[in-house]
């Protein structure tokens, strides 16, 4: 059985760091925490704790925390992400490592709402979660209930799957995504919350309104059908609309204007434009997730084969 290994991502977590790492490490076989530039005493907490402990000089963001974090391990081993201000609760370990284990996942998400739970959830939370929960699976294909979790499970083999563009907390969507385009075995399992531990820095409405800009633009390359086929046919058929009616008062006997018969023009033309485009890009995206998932596939094949090559060599 594979080892468990949990990566915590911290930004000036004193208060909450030491706690943290001695629940996690009742579950986990290894406990790292990446001080990410923190201005407080994290790192020497977290490393009284017992935890291995790596450093950023500088903030650089969630997403670079958990590349570091990822990059620093080098033995077969089921990987697991846990913010460090409290809220989750490291006794959910076994729960989301379980079907990595049994082999029925490559990736586990936790979420806070599968099944309709947590209807304690702030109302303002909870609208912006469905917003960012919409556009993220329209950007993977997927369909979780929390979009936004920060406590995953992942199978060793997964580890180069993720691009880690995103350096602040856009990263939770962006794993979803690179996990779906992968082809990853993607399962949700429930986990516990609280919401009177942790106080971020940021406004709520500024950080949801940010992820979700960098869905958007993540979608351009991924899910063009989307970003711009849709909105193009929209332009189009509007323009269209406009063109027949023209005709119809230009028929009855009525009086053209240069303006409104411009912009018609401009959304039929602009409108079709993007759609086609969207097309273009589509085709484009696939030939190049496709040859992505067959390198991942190549990838899981050479660590199968290594795997058993390495065991035989310990059984003779």
């Amino acid at each position: 059985m594979p080892s468990i290994t949990a990566l915590l991502p911290a930004y000036n977590e004193e208060i909450s760091i030491g706690s943290v790492v001695l629940r996690t490490k009742q579950y986990a076989d290894r406990v790292i925490v990446i001080d990410d530039g923190s201005s407080d005493r994290t790192a020497e907490v977290a490393a009284l704790a017992g935890a291995e402990v790596l450093r950023h000089e500088v903030n650089r963001g969630k997403g670079a925390a958990l590349k570091t974090g990822f990059e620093s391990l080098n033995s077969d081993t089921v990987i697991v992400t846990i913010d460090t201000d409290g809220q989750h609760n490291p006794s959910d370990i076994p729960r989301l490592v379980a079907p990595i284990l049994a082999g029925q996942a490559d990736m586990v998400n936790g979420s806070r709402y599968l099944n309709g739970n947590k209807k304690d959830t702030p109302l303002y939370r909870r609208l912006g979660q469905k917003v960012l929960d919409l556009f993220t699976n329209m950007d993977s294909g997927l369909s979780v209930t929390d979009s936004q979790s920060g406590f995953r499970a992942f199978a060793w083999q997964t580890r180069d799957v993720f691009r880690f563009g995103q350096k602040g907390l856009a990263i939770e969507s962006e794993m979803l995504a690179d996990a779906a385009a992968a082809g990853l075995r993607i399962q949700e399992v429930e986990i516990g919350v609280r919401y009177d531990v942790g106080n971020s820095s940021e406004h709520p409405v500024a950080h949801g309104v940010r992820v979700l800009l960098k869905v958007l633009h993540d979608m351009e390359l991924r899910r063009p059908l989307y970003y711009f086929t849709a909105p193009g046919l929209l332009m189009a058929g509007a323009g269209i609309l406009m063109g027949l009616e023209f005709l119809r008062t230009f028929y009855l006997g009525g009086s053209l204007f240069y303006g409104p018969v411009l912009f018609m023009m401009l959304l039929t033309l602009i409108g079709s434009f993007m759609a086609l485009t969207g097309v273009i890009l589509h085709s484009i995206s696939r030939i190049m997730l496709e040859f992505k998932s067959e390198l991942v596939t190549s990838g899981k094949a050479n660590h199968e084969k290594s795997y058993v090559a390495g065991k035989a060599a310990r059984d003779n």
